[in-house]
């Protein structure tokens, strides 16, 4: 899977095993998933269109490069609201858009209940967040939405997936970016990321 992209950076690795750790308390997990946010979102932006610009130095004029699309960073709640602290103190010019999708526990499958935008996101980078990608269904049914919305330009981010939840992201859609902070063993029969770090939002919100 050529565009999916998993973090080797030493820095990345080290938080990762200290948001798994049951004792991180709320307030390290919060800070840890901003830092580690920023770090994978360093790589994903990497890509962002640029235009030249003239630009006036206290000394003379400079040629200089400067975004030409808009960056939209698209939280799926409620755990994704973890990864946007990271993400704005990179670009704090960002749009943001929410899109609420729950996993039922019977039948694994995403349900939509909330989804805000900008109007118009068909040339903007689209920058999706999700703590943990384990099935894969919330994921693909936002990318889904985010299309449906016009969106053309559109990555992905997560800090641990399991390898079912790639394959079926990959499949849905392989033209996509994945940037991903460490891959797991597999899932439990509830959906969960095993060995994971439990469930991310309520590690973040302190609802656990």
């Amino acid at each position: 899977m050529k565009n999916v992209h998993i973090s080797k950076h030493p820095l990345v690795l080290d938080k990762i095993s200290r948001l798994r750790d049951k004792k991180t308390s709320v307030t390290d997990f919060r800070r840890l998933m901003g830092e580690l946010s920023m770090f994978l979102a360093y790589d994903a932006l990497a890509h962002a269109k640029v235009k030249s610009v003239r630009v006036r130095t206290p000394i003379s004029l400079a040629n200089a490069m400067a975004l030409s699309q808009d960056l939209v960073f698209v939280a799926i709640l409620r755990a994704g609201l973890g990864m946007l602290d990271g993400l704005l103190k990179l670009y704090p010019e960002a749009k943001l858009a929410h899109i609420g999708i729950y996993r039922d526990e019977e039948t694994l499958k995403p349900v939509k209940y909330y989804a805000r935008m900008p109007a118009n996101v068909a040339d903007s980078l689209v920058v999706i967040v999700d703590p943990m990608l384990a099935t894969g269904g919330s994921a693909v049914e936002a990318v889904e939405i985010m299309k449906s919305r016009g969106a053309r330009h559109i990555c992905f981010i997560c800090m641990i997936a399991a390898k079912e939840g790639i394959k079926r992201l990959s499949a849905a859609h392989p033209e996509m970016p994945i940037y991903v902070g460490t891959v797991d063993e597999g899932l439990n029969d509830k959906g969960y990321i095993v060995p994971g770090l439990g469930d991310a939002g309520d590690r973040m919100f302190g609802t656990n």
